[in-house]
């Protein structure tokens, strides 16, 4: 009997060893959702700095004063900047050395991504670390309604296929960028039985929404917080702070 209990006990001892080195160990720091803003910072960190040129090779590029960033690194195809918020992201760059423009659409392209999907499954930890309070109120008074009428949702984001600034501006500390996303999405809404409401599991269509993100640049965090949300132009909703995507909130 003392054999077999000790025959036992080794098995066990070796499960655990396979275990540990296969799924690893936690320590309690580790960050379960990393903030996109962050990560694009990070990343831009490990880069070469860029030169910073002065005002007089500024003027001769032709560029924006504090705005040096934009002209070494070059926005992806599907990233423009409308007219109107040349000024206000000139200003931000102009208080923010480290601002860059590119890893900021990065990390909002991420961000929408994150947020819609995390709205449709009703993950509230993740909704709390992208939103402002204020807003999350919001996200949260809908997933409440939502949850009350048994109803359940799914969103699928297949690409994000434009994303436009358009408008930025900083003010004393706080910038503010304004960001127009176009979509293509699969969405679903159900009841509590299972019966489809709106959407359709198979059928991809175009969403537009305009967000504004916001960002305390004194402060030694590096993320943006979503501040407001509104669909584009010619819904009647404009100036909703829940998404809506083709789900009924």
């Amino acid at each position: 009997m003392a054999a077999d209990v000790l025959i036992y006990a080794l098995i066990a001892a070796g499960l655990v060893f396979w275990l540990r080195s296969v799924l690893g160990t936690r320590t309690g720091d580790e960050r379960q959702r990393p903030n996109p803003f962050t990560q694009a910072q990070q990343s831009m960190d490990k880069t070469q700095p860029l030169p910073v040129p002065g005002a007089e090779a500024e003027a001769a590029a032709g560029l924006l004063p504090g705005y040096q960033q934009q002209a070494a690194e070059t926005l992806e195809r599907n990233m423009a900047v409308g007219a109107g918020a040349e000024a206000g992201l000139a200003a931000i760059a102009a208080a923010d050395r480290d601002f860059s423009l590119p890893h900021f659409l990065r990390g909002a392209q991420d961000a929408f991504i994150m947020i819609v999907e995390a709205f449709a499954r009703a993950d509230r930890a993740t909704l709390r670390d992208l939103l402002h309070p204020t807003v999350y109120a919001n996200f949260d008074a809908a997933l409440q309604q939502r949850e009350a009428a048994g109803e359940t949702a799914s969103v699928e984001i297949h690409a994000v296929r434009r994303i436009e600034v358009e408008g930025a501006k900083f003010d004393a500390r706080t910038a503010a960028i304004t960001v127009r996303f176009v979509a293509d999405e699969t969405s679903v809404l159900r009841d509590r039985d299972g019966k489809l409401l709106s959407g359709h599991p198979d059928r991809v269509t175009e969403t537009i929404d305009i967000w504004t993100f916001t960002r305390d640049i004194r402060s030694r965090d590096l993320s943006w917080l979503l501040t407001e949300t509104r669909e584009g132009a010619g819904d009647a909703q404009a100036g909703s702070t829940v998404p809506d995507h083709g789900i009924t909130v």
